[in-house]
């Protein structure tokens, strides 16, 4: 749980969403509390920029006519000020963030086994886990970061413990205990948030969400330099079914040079970074690189869940309805991004979530994902 002693503190924003932002000094920032971090300088900004990164693949004029780059999302709390410079926004934990739990140790971290491993749709494993998936992944070669353009919706949600997220996933290690994850994306999380919001956020683990990691600043490990964005602060505008598209951009890279993976919102926000200490694959390069949707199913009465994700429809519904990712790519060992090659795709169930990839000269790579969940043909 963060605590933040008042003397850190230069100011403090109410949302409208009725979060509280704290600008806390960047040197006092929850990072610091790792043992390993008492001593590290922060590294202000990367040594390298993958190349390529600011080469935003255009749209053609009809979909730059429904879609909104990156630049015009903004999160709620800007509607009462910034933070200034030197310090970091984050979001205030509050008592009832940490009640509605299932435990202080557990508030802010994700369940075992809430990775989709492709190619394993084992119903044993779909039952014991409770989480379903709808992504696109490369697999097979050594990875130095990903990037994507992400649709942002605001998804239903059944039950207040099921979540809704849209991310991207960069994995090292097996599938077991010693599993190496670093996330980011959109979610819609009523246990974490207290609220439906559609928020960024962040996630690392480095045992297969055993011990370590958490989302955002909920632990130490994820180091922020920006005073701009606020880790698990709410997201605006949203997507609308047949209306205007917003779209956010994250990069997530390793530095040749220092080796710390490093997060970008969009093509000039560089967010912070995870050191590279804090893991054991990753301390060298990705194995898979994952890219798509995930909710929690809790069976409510028996039944699936009727929680959505992406935007609740299905992928052959298109554009303006259905929720994609495009202009998908890879860092490769030369720090260049790259269309992923041997693109694949899974899902447990595709009559309930779905996913479909393609390809042309305006997206790139790019695949259309989720759906409602309970329907007729999911039930």
């Amino acid at each position: 749980m963060v605590v933040v002693a008042l003397w850190c503190l230069f100011f403090a924003y109410g949302s409208p969403d009725g979060d509280i932002i704290d600008c806390v000094h960047i040197s006092n920032q929850p990072a610091f509390d790792h043992p390993f971090l008492k001593d590290h300088k922060i590294q202000m900004r990367p040594n390298f920029h993958p190349e390529g990164l600011f080469d935003e693949n255009k749209l053609s004029e009809k979909q730059k006519e429904g879609s909104n780059a990156a630049s015009s999302i903004t999160q709620l709390w800007h509607a009462n000020g910034k933070c200034p410079e030197d310090t970091i926004p984050i979001r205030r934990t509050n008592e009832d963030d940490v009640l509605r739990a299932s435990s202080v140790k557990r508030y802010g971290r994700k369940k075992h086994r809430s990775i989709p491993k492709p190619r394993s749709a084992d119903p044993d494993i779909i039952n014991q886990s409770g989480h379903q998936h709808a992504i696109a992944y490369v697999e097979g070669d050594k990875y130095y970061g990903a990037k994507a353009t992400i649709n942002v919706w605001e998804p239903k949600i059944e039950q207040p413990n099921e979540f809704s997220l849209s991310q991207l996933w960069v994995l090292g290690g097996s599938f077991g205990q010693d599993l190496n994850s670093i996330e980011a994306g959109w979610q819609v999380s009523p246990d974490l948030y207290g609220d439906n919001n559609t928020r960024l956020f962040t996630y690392w683990t480095s045992d297969a969400y055993q011990a370590t990691g958490c989302y955002n600043l909920l632990c130490s490990g994820f180091i922020q330099v920006n005073n701009n964005i606020a880790m698990g602060a709410s997201i605006s505008p949203i997507s609308g079914y047949e209306n205007s598209q917003y779209d956010i951009s994250i990069t997530i890279f390793k530095d040749p040079k220092e080796g710390h993976w490093w997060m970008q919102f969009g093509n000039d926000l560089v967010l912070g970074y995870w050191p590279s200490f804090l893991f054991s694959y990753l301390a060298d390069s990705a194995s898979m690189i994952e890219w798509g949707g995930e909710v929690v199913n809790s069976e409510p009465n028996g039944q699936h869940t009727s929680t959505q994700m992406g935007s609740g429809q299905f992928p052959e519904q298109g554009f303006g309805k259905a929720s994609y990712f495009r202009n998908i790519q890879v860092v490769d060992s030369s720090n260049n991004l790259k269309s992923p090659k041997g693109l694949g795709t899974f899902t447990e169930q595709s009559n309930c979530y779905d996913v479909q990839t393609g390809s042309n000269d305006n997206w790139g790579h790019y695949f259309y994902y989720g759906g409602p969940g309970k329907n007729p043909n999911c039930p």
